[in-house]
């Protein structure tokens, strides 16, 4: 088959409503989705905490945050292999080879684009937001929701940025999903095992369809720019 008859394939397989391709999208949606759910709220307020507190080892802290940004998936889903496995201390949830599995492992990957981004959202804050609201006597859960309002935009990019990185991810995935059909095949899985086939026609229509959630994503992110400038002009 053509590359031209293969995209053609695809397209068609997209609009045509096909379950199974439909279903490694639901799949790969569902298990992106929940384990960004599941990693923003600790991964915000670890960030915040690093951000505004001075404590020993903080350099370190932060080096390791940005450390992680780049830590391969594929070791992510060996390490969470070996503890959800049989022999494994975290056998017994039988989460292996489950969307369970697939979830814990999206919350890892992307915990530490999460925390990095926040991280730098709020150090790049005017300081007297936080001093401004200490004076006026707030208290210290009122300071940080005063502070992370003020970084919203930026923390709004971390999720975007997070939930690009989970989504496209394939190592993790592979590695604790197994690349079940109907169950934990997700979009980057599905197109490794078509392509190894032979079968580019579902490969494109789920890369097509990675494109078309990055550019959604992109263009989420470029009008959350343009607001944060239009409001620190205004300010």
């Amino acid at each position: 088959m053509s590359l031209f008859d293969a995209t053609v394939h695809a397209f068609a397989l997209l609009f045509s409503g096909d379950a199974a391709l439909w279903r490694i999208i639901w799949v790969s949606l569902k298990t992106s989705i929940i384990g960004l759910l599941l990693a923003t709220p600790p991964a915000v307020l670890l960030g915040y905490a690093i951000a505004m507190h001075r404590f020993p080892g903080r350099r370190i802290a932060i080096w390791l945050a940005q450390c992680a940004l780049s830590l391969p998936t594929v070791l992510i889903g060996l390490l969470l292999y070996l503890l959800l496995s049989r022999r494994g201390p975290l056998g017994p949830l039988e989460w292996l080879f489950s969307q369970s599995g697939i979830i814990v492992g999206q919350f890892i990957v992307g915990l530490p684009v999460l925390l990095a981004f926040t991280l730098a959202a709020v150090q790049g804050l005017d300081a007297r937001y936080a001093e401004t609201a200490r004076a006026l006597g707030a208290s210290r859960w009122r300071t940080m929701t005063t502070v992370l309002h003020e970084a919203r935009y930026g923390v709004m990019a971390a999720v975007i940025s997070g939930f690009g990185r989970v989504i496209s991810e394939v190592g993790c995935a592979l590695m604790v999903g197994g690349n079940i059909e109907g169950e934990t095949r997700t979009i980057t899985t599905a197109i490794a095992l078509e392509t190894s086939k032979g079968e580019f026609a579902q490969g494109i229509a789920l890369g097509i369809v990675l494109v078309a959630l990055a550019l959604l994503m992109n263009g989420a992110l470029m009008l959350l720019q343009g607001e944060a400038h239009t409001a620190g002009g205004r300010a």
